[in-house]
Parts: structure tokens; sequence; C-alpha cells
């Protein structure tokens, strides 16, 4: 329960979503806001259906991940183009009902004094977690943070449901006690005039205030198989449509140079093999080498991969041409790392990054002669970017980092964790 310390009331954070592991950007974003609290003297405690190595202690409940068998099942159903069967409503209130279930025990087990929610309400990877969450607030109290990262209305398979009033209802849920963020200004926009809720935007951030450990990029070119005179183009991002990524072949395809190799730095199958796929036959079309060089994060512990600030390290180019993206976790990174950095002008990064100031390479849509020339000269003279870098470096402190979080998160858990004393005895009772 919560507790005080030299005057300071420090609380029992409990992080829910449908998984914490890997380098998507739920599970690093999740990762830094717990570090931050943690900074804070709170305790984070974890349950999802997936956790990784730096995600503990806490609750794996395999049925909470987007992946589970069942839920992919039912998503099938629930976005399908015919209503859902009586079989599939029956399987989606059980497995509703046993996830509810779980996370009484998570709240019990763990003595939680406050939920944050992380993606769960918002995009209906896993509806019967989305429904068993809005149900569990409402019937206990439970203040809670709900942390949208992407909404159904933004996916264009999720925006045509067999139960549009259910989904309405739980993603997201207008409840008393549940405070929002979002993570950009139009998002805030979207969610007050389609859903009438007010939220706080709380961008994604780096650790901006440390500087970053140095990483090993011989190690990763040796991992991608590299030699010493290849020019790496790095697509540090999941291996989705959304991505872009055969925008970054079809600029190896026009440096029109065989040293230039495509690296892409995360793993295949979060959204199926069919798009990987595509890509190898676009890389041989092209004429281009395209390797998969898969990547750990920081907190993971695997001596046989490379960590992400390898790869950084190791890039010559960071590419990120992605159509769509909730803010720009990659992006970040890139300018974290100081690496040059080649950007779509996708609509978060107009709206809430450029008008920062930072200097990309950027393309609208797709390559432009001009946009290839610069490439080029880049990578022929690397040292011409050393200073936008550092000027990039230090818009990002002063934009995106951990200090953001302090001055907009923090305040949230302060105002909700004394409710919970109010709140408890109901808590207990319906835990039981």
């Amino acid at each position: 329960m919560e507790h005080q310390e030299n005057g300071r009331q420090d609380v029992i954070v409990g992080m829910v979503g449908t998984r914490f592991a890997g380098l998507d950007g739920v599970s690093l974003e999740a990762d830094k806001l717990g570090t931050v609290l943690e900074d804070e003297g709170h305790q984070v405690v974890w349950f999802a259906g997936e956790l990784g190595d730096r995600f503990r202690p806490g609750l794996l409940h395999p049925p909470a991940h987007f992946g589970h068998p069942a839920i992919r099942s039912l998503e099938a159903e629930l976005f399908g183009k015919r209503p859902p069967t009586p079989a599939a409503i029956r399987s989606l209130r059980d497995r509703t009902r046993e996830l509810k279930t779980a996370l009484r025990w998570f709240l019990r087990d763990f003595e939680v004094d406050v939920l944050i929610v992380q993606n769960a309400l918002c995009l209906p990877m896993n509806v019967p977690l989305g429904v068993a969450l809005a149900e569990l607030l409402a019937e206990t109290g439970v203040p809670a943070v709900a942390h949208h990262h992407d909404f159904a209305w933004e996916r264009e398979r999720f925006r045509r449901p067999q139960l549009p009033d259910m989904l309405r209802a739980a993603f997201p849920p207008a409840l008393p006690g549940l405070w929002h963020v979002v993570i950009q200004s139009a998002a805030r926009e979207q969610l007050q005039r389609r859903r009438g809720i007010a939220s706080t935007v709380l961008p994604n951030v780096m650790d901006f205030e440390e500087e970053p450990v140095p990483g090993d990029g011989a190690a990763y070119r040796a991992a991608a198989g590299l030699g010493p005179d290849d020019l790496l183009l790095l697509q540090p991002t999941r291996v989705v449509p959304r991505k872009g990524i055969e925008t970054t072949l079809r600029l190896a395809s026009e440096l029109d140079d065989g040293h230039v190799k495509v690296v892409v730095s995360h793993h295949e199958g979060d959204e199926g093999f069919g798009y990987g796929r595509r890509l190898r036959e676009e890389a041989d079309r092209l004429g281009v080498d395209l390797i998969f060089a898969p990547v750990r994060a920081e907190y993971e512990q695997d001596p046989t991969r490379p960590l992400l600030a390898d790869a950084y390290a190791a890039a010559d180019l960071v590419c990120y041409p992605s159509r769509y993206e909730g803010f720009g976790n990659a992006l970040l990174e890139a300018i974290y790392h100081r690496r040059p950095l080649l950007v779509n002008r996708y609509p978060v990064y107009v709206r809430d990054i450029a008008p920062t100031g930072v200097e990309c390479l950027e393309i609208d849509g797709g390559l432009s002669p001009e946009a290839v020339a610069r490439a080029a000269k880049l990578l022929e003279d690397p040292g011409q970017w050393r200073d936008s870098a550092e000027r990039n470096y230090e818009i990002g402190r002063r934009h995106f980092s951990f200090a953001v979080v302090r001055e907009r998160f923090l305040p949230l858990i302060a105002s909700v964790a004394p409710c919970y004393g109010e709140q408890a005895a109901a808590m207990e009772a319906a835990a039981q």
C-alpha cells in the first residue's frame, strides 16, 4: 500500500498491458515511465501476457497477450465481415471473466495503489482484456491512468467492428477516476472530439539528461555480416507495412552503390510474415542487399545478440520512412545516439516534432532526386552532419527528456494516489 518516506507519498504502481518485452514502442515507453517512477521512490509491478527481463516483479498471464491463439481468433470474429458466431460471443464473455479475475489477483497480491494501463484501453488488440479492465475500473473505483499510444480509429482493420457499442464503451472508457494520457496533440483533439474525453499530452521520451552509453558498432556490423567498406542504411523498426521499409530499399537502389546495405534491426512476425516476404522479393528485384539483424533492448539479457545501441553506432544513415506513427520512438533514438536521419514527413512529425527545430533529411511521401543526392553526399562525407546531430540532441533534451515525464505525468500520480485510501475497502471487498 502507499506509504510515507521523508514526507513523500510513495505508491505501488501496477503497469498493465498486452506485452512488456522487446523493442516495440509501448514496451520501450513503459520501461522509461517505470524508470522515472522508480527514481521517484515508487514501486512498479507488471501485468501482461509476456514480460521481458526488465519487467519484474509482476504477474505473467499469457491470455493477456494479443498473440494468444484464442485472442487472435476473437479478433478475426469481432472485426470480420460477418457478425460473430454465438460461440465467439461466449468465448468473449468467458475470456473477459477470466482476465478480470486475473487482474483482481494482481491488484490484491501486489497491493496495487494505482493502475497505469498501457495501450490496452485504446487499441483493441486484445478485446477481452480491454473490456475486463473497463469493467474492473468501473466496479472497484481503483484510480488509474490510461496511457494511449494508438486508437482503433487510426487503424484500418479496427474501423468496422461487429460490436461497435461494446468497443466504444471500452476503447477507451470514460470513467470517474480514470485519467487519460496521449502521446501527441492530434490524438488529444480526436479523443476530445470523438469521446468527449480530456487528456494530457506526454510525448515519447529518451533520457537526454544522461549521455548514451556508446554502442559497439563493429559488433553489430559483424552480426549483420557487413564488411569494413559497406555503408549501412539502418531501418530500426518493426517489420510491418506502415514502416515503409520498401522506401529504404528504393533509396539503396537509387544510390547505385554496391557497398550500400539495408539492415533491419527488429524481428519479423508481429503482424504476420507476409510483409517480410514481399520485402525480400522487392530487394531481389532491385538488386539490393536486405539483411535482418535483430537486436535486443538494453534491459534484455542475451549475450548472443547485439544491443539496440550497437545498431545505431553502426549506422551510416538511419532511415525512418514510416507512413504513420503514433509518435516516433526510433526517431528519438536516432537523435539520442546522434545519428543522421532520413524521415518521411508523417503527420505527427509535421505537427509535433518538426516545429521543435530538429534537422533531418526529409522526404514527403516518396523519394525525390534531391533527397537521394543529399543522402549520397551525406554518406560520402559523414562529418557534415555532426553539428546538426549535436543541435538535435539539445533539442531532444529540451522537448523529449525524462524531465517531461516528471513535469506532466508525476502530478497525475500524485493527484490520483490520495483517492486510493478512500476506495481501498471497496477494492478489497471486490477482489474477494
